[in-house]
């Protein structure tokens, strides 16, 4: 008996040595760095002058506005962002089709007048939020955008269908 336990005792201490070593190695190695998540919202902005200079460039283009509201505290805000910018065929569809302007909505500035003026009950749909303007400035919808989320991102299909029902025709 005494034996087979020392051997099985050594084996038990370098399989533990071995491990821990792993351990050690996989403890120091450098995490793998991802792309920070830009912030496109800008509480000192003035959304309305901002929103005027698009009316006259899509007037000129022939696009409608899309106004993503909502604020750089807003997880999905920042996800949706980054989604419309990787996603090949939204971000296609988006830049073939539409002006895009993210309009702060925040502790620092919520904006008030403008979403008064676009979206009266914008906020209360939860964020982000879009508003979409013809060339004139002329709302033409106002939605909310959960339905659009999928798992932890978006859902490609719904994305698509919800820009290409306001694409210029």
């Amino acid at each position: 008996m005494k034996g087979k336990i020392l051997p099985l005792f050594y084996s038990a201490i370098i399989l533990g040595l071995g491990l821990i070593s792993v351990n050690a190695h996989a403890q120091t190695e450098k995490p793998k760095e991802t792309a920070p998540i830009e912030k496109p919202y800008h509480p000192e902005a003035d959304p309305q002058a901002d929103l005027d200079k698009l009316i006259t460039q899509s007037q000129k283009e022939n696009k409608n506005i899309i106004v993503q509201a909502g604020g750089n505290w807003c997880f999905w805000c920042l996800k949706f962002n980054q989604y419309i910018h990787e996603n090949e065929a939204v971000a296609k569809v988006v830049n073939d089709n539409f002006l895009y302007y993210h309009a702060n909505y925040s502790k620092e500035n919520e904006n008030k007048a403008f979403f008064e003026k676009y979206a009266p009950k914008g906020p209360a749909l939860g964020f982000p939020f879009f508003i979409v303007l013809d060339p004139n400035g002329k709302v033409l919808n106002v939605r909310e955008s959960g339905n659009l989320e999928k798992d932890k991102s978006y859902d490609q299909e719904k994305v698509l269908a919800f820009f290409n029902t306001w694409v210029r025709k």
